[in-house]
Parts: structure tokens; sequence; C-alpha cells
């Protein structure tokens, strides 16, 4: 029986997440369409623009995105006290740049922001969702939606009613989901390279190393966002880190990467074969949290439950590891 995600995931939570959002029946409607012959290649971009939109606008950070063809997958962190911190005319103006006014003019955004700093009322149910995951995805999925159905000419749903997300309790579990989403290219035959990865964030921090050269030796950011979350490798580490898991996942198949185990796996695991299972488990091996498995047993008894689905693995994986 489907549990509404609050029970797991309840409002004004902070925390770090892996979500999936699916289009309807999971048919191309961002790829091309083999039935019809068409490409609908370009939404892809209207999808990754507005992650970075929303990411100036939400008290978010954006660690990784893969838009696929059918599906997309996003890392982030989220942090609704944050948004405790901004100002009313900030809170305003983010929220009037979710919701322009008709009339799109700076007088219009000007006078639709006054208007909401004098209804306190409507500020402060403004101010909980900027923090919160159901509505960031919420505010993600409708616009693209509702632009692909004019384009269409048609109505009805594009994506999928509910979004999947997965809790991810400590930094490996991040990095591992990180990994997962990045690779996702990879593994589906689209691309043979990470810097080829379009409409990814991995392909995203390429290029803007391409730009600036001293990123690849800093630690690690967000891609976006304004919250403070750092991953704690360097980018340099994260994309060698790629390269040797992505043989690991594809080995002897279309997308295979040729590496060598990375340095920066002796502080992720003690057996490096041991990342590859965590990396590949973020799809099949878990359902709604990804960590140790006494992050797990807790998240389990908050459901009222024994069980998780994920507990086993990761009961495995702290053995052998």
């Amino acid at each position: 029986m489907t549990q509404a995600r609050s029970q797991f995931i309840p409002p004004g939570t902070s925390g770090m997440f892996h979500c999936i959002q699916r289009c309807v029946r999971r048919a191309y409607l961002c790829g091309y369409d083999g039935d019809t012959r068409r490409s609908f290649e370009h939404r892809k971009c209207w999808v990754e623009h507005r992650i970075h939109l929303l990411a100036d606008c939400f008290a978010v950070a954006i660690h990784a995105y893969a838009v696929m063809s059918n599906h997309l997958h996003l890392v982030l962190a989220i942090e609704p006290m944050q948004v405790a911190c901004w100002s009313d005319h900030e809170v305003a103006d983010r929220w009037v740049r979710l919701f322009p006014p008709r009339e799109d003019s700076d007088e219009a955004r000007l006078q639709k922001c006054q208007r909401l700093i004098e209804n306190h009322a409507r500020m402060q149910e403004i101010r909980a969702r900027l923090g919160s995951l159901s509505w960031f995805m919420r505010c993600l999925a409708e616009p693209i939606a509702r632009r692909a159905n004019r384009e269409d000419g048609c109505t009805g749903r594009f994506w999928e009613g509910r979004f999947k997300a997965q809790l991810l309790c400590d930094d490996r579990a991040m990095l591992a989901a990180m990994a997962y989403v990045d690779l996702n290219p990879i593994r589906a035959g689209m691309t043979k390279t990470l810097a080829e990865s379009r409409h990814t964030g991995v392909g995203c921090r390429i290029a803007n190393i391409q730009r600036d050269r001293k990123l690849l030796i800093q630690c690690m950011q967000p891609l976006a966002g304004s919250v403070e979350s750092a991953v704690g490798i360097t980018a340099a580490d994260y994309i060698e880190l790629l390269e040797w898991t992505g043989k690991q996942l594809v080995a002897g198949k279309k997308g295979r990467i040729d590496a060598d185990a990375p340095s920066v796996l002796r502080t992720l695991d003690l057996r490096p074969e041991l990342w590859a299972v965590r990396v590949k488990a973020v799809g099949s091996g878990y359902w709604r949290v990804i960590g140790e498995a006494g992050d797990l047993l807790a998240a389990a008894r908050r459901l009222g439950q024994s069980w998780l689905k994920g507990i086993g693995l990761a009961m495995r994986l702290a053995r052998e590891g």
C-alpha cells in the first residue's frame, strides 16, 4: 500500500534527497519518440533551465541531475530554516520570479511583491513553500507539463502523479546517489564520455571547469542554490571516481569507461568493489532511505514498521566492509 511521503519526510524537514520524476507511461516525452518519429530533445533544455531557476529561489543546493528522455533525476539538499533568514522583500521577490504577474513588467512585479509583503499570512505560507521539497518538485514539473501540452496541442498528464524521493542519510549515501545520477547517460549507452553527457550535473561541472581550471582542485560545491552543502572531495577526485564507477557498472557493455580504482575510494569503502555495489543499489537495492543499517532501522520505526527495503543490503555492506 502506498504511504504518504510526509510519513518519512515530515513537512519542514531538512536533509539530502534523491528525487525521480517519470513521464506518464514512461513515454519518451523528452526524447526521440520512435512511434511518432518526433524529437522532443529540446524539452531537456527546458527542464535544465527550470532546475537552475528553482535553485535561485528555493532554499536548496543542487548536487547532481540528469534529464533523460522519459524521466529525470535530482540529488539535492534542502534547508527550510534558511528561509527564516530571508527578508520579506527577498521572499516576495523569489516567489514572483517563480510566479510572475500576467503583465510581466518591472512595475507589475514590484506591485505584486508589495501586495505579498503586506499580507502576513500569505508570506508565512510562501516561506514554508520555499523550504519544501514537495513544492520544489511541483514548481519544476507543472510548468514543463503545461508548456509541453501547449506545444502538442493537448491536455492531460505529462508526468506521473507522484515523484519518488529517497532520503540520503550521510555524505557517502549522497555521493553514491550523485554517481548513480551522473552516470545515467553512460549506463543507458546515450554517450561514451562524461564530458559528452548533456543535460547532466557532471556535464555542467566539466563545462564550468573548462572555464575555470581552479575548480578542478577545489572542494566541490553544489551546482546551484543558496544552501551551503559542500561534498567534501575535489571535483578532480569526483570525476575520477565517476570514471572508475562507470567501468564497474557497465563492464563489457556499451557505454564502458576504462579507469583504475581511484585513491579517493579509500575514504569511502575499504574494498573498492563495495562502492560499486552501493551506487548500483541506489536504483534497485534501496527503497525510501539510503544509508547505514542503523539509519534504515530508525526510519522503519518512524514508519511503524519492523523492516525497510535495503536494511539487509546495508548490513551486508557493513559486514564485508
